[in-house]
């Protein structure tokens, strides 16, 4: 009898995971567990085109917008959604979903992925929003109406699309950060504070370098009470304060080392499980393109990156052979729509200590920036905004730049 792979987690990830198995020959059974009732689907749209789209807030028309086409080569896998897994014996080869019932399996793949982070704070629940899955958007575009009072926690890339989102629909947004410029921890202090001033004269407030300590109302938020005393009038407050790594259903493994993520090796294979792998923004792994320290990776790119090579491990460990020995070595790529800047990344500018501007004005980035981050005087990263069609062919060259280091 052929293993039978069990993927958990039906995002991205999961289905690529799916699709890379039988890429990499793998013929035996397959199912992927996914806790939502919806079929895979595309999660950066939610903060933007989907937020934002005319119509009602059907879930069934807002997931046609964002679904992923299933490839021929998985129309034999077994999807089973709406199928919560919540805890699992590895060594026994077991899952326990939600419902009671118990799933046996050979060989496992982990793509449970993450959820927001919610804030441990006082005041009521009502009028308090997150934003990950489809759910959650639906949810938010009943509650985003022109001229409604929005206040967002977190100047991420996340808490900054949102924020223009809602800014392009008519609402009064005002963004509170306690550390610092937004998105800075990828662009850096100087970057992040020329967008900032691009979003405030489009008329987004910004409240930095201080933190919420409560939220006021009765039966639903009124106000953001910040740690200096001021107080924030709100009609919906958005938590964009990063997320958690869905391994809880895996407590229990003393091998296992869960404290960010799934900790991996560099050819995606679980430290401490016999025949495992993870994939997605819940793998933490090394890459020695940047050093060897073992990093979760929250980009667009990563779920098929990752996917790829965790199919060809996880193959080799059943066929009884080594896997691949060379370095795997992803290099990640993101974008960002933020009111009219287009944001484009390649490799990891959060690990620079140093940002050079090549090209454009930090007054003006909607005419176009680009620039390179660097690691003691290492290039990491590089990152664009608005970049003409004629500079596109020097963002491809720098992506060059870093994959010839691998």
């Amino acid at each position: 009898m052929s293993a039978r792979v069990a993927v958990v987690g039906a995002s991205l990830a999961g289905l690529r995971a799916a699709e890379q198995l039988r890429s990499a020959g793998f013929v035996g059974p397959v199912t992927v567990f996914g806790e939502e009732p919806y079929p895979p689907y595309n999660r950066p749209p939610l903060s933007k085109e989907v937020l934002s789209a005319p119509g009602d807030a059907d879930p069934h028309r807002l997931h046609g917008m964002v679904a992923f086409r299933r490839r021929a080569a998985v129309g034999d896998v077994d999807f089973r959604l709406g199928r919560r897994v919540v805890g699992s014996d590895l060594a026994g080869g077991v899952l326990r979903l939600g419902d009671g019932s118990r799933e046996t399996f050979d060989a496992l793949v982990v793509a449970t992925g993450l959820r927001p982070r919610r804030l441990p704070l006082p005041g009521p629940a009502a009028g308090r929003f997150v934003l990950r899955t489809l759910d959650d958007c639906v949810s938010l575009r009943v509650a985003l109406l022109p001229g409604a009072r929005v206040v967002v926690i977190g100047a991420g890339f996340i808490g900054c699309e949102v924020a223009a989102t809602a800014l392009g629909k008519g609402c009064r947004v005002t963004v509170v950060e306690p550390a610092g410029a937004p998105m800075n921890r990828v662009l850096g202090e100087r970057l992040g504070q020329a967008v900032q001033r691009h979003h405030e004269r489009a008329g987004m407030t910004f409240v930095i370098g201080h933190a919420p300590a409560a939220y006021l109302g009765d039966a639903a938020v009124s106000g953001v009470e910040l740690d200096d005393g001021r107080v924030l009038d709100a009609d919906l407050v958005i938590e964009a304060v990063g997320s958690t790594p869905n391994v809880e259903w895996l407590d229990g493994h003393p091998g296992l080392d869960l404290s960010d993520g799934v900790l991996c090796d560099n050819r995606l294979a679980v430290v401490g499980a016999d025949v495992a792998v993870a994939v997605g923004d819940v793998a933490r792994f090394p890459n020695p393109l940047f050093d060897d320290v073992p990093r979760r990776v929250e980009h667009w790119s990563i779920p098929t990156d990752t996917a790829r090579r965790a199919a060809a491990t996880l193959t080799a460990l059943l066929a009884g052979t080594e896997p691949d020995p060379a370095p795997f070595t992803p290099i990640p790529s993101f974008w960002s729509d933020q009111l009219d800047l287009r944001f484009q990344s390649y490799g990891s500018p959060g690990l620079a200590d140093e940002v050079r501007v090549h090209e454009g004005d930090l007054d003006d980035v909607r005419a176009g920036l680009l620039a390179t981050f660097h690691r003691r005087s290492a290039h990491v990263g590089t990152v664009a905004i608005n970049l003409s069609p004629a500079r596109q062919r020097e963002l491809r060259e720098a992506f060059t730049v870093l994959a010839s280091a691998a």
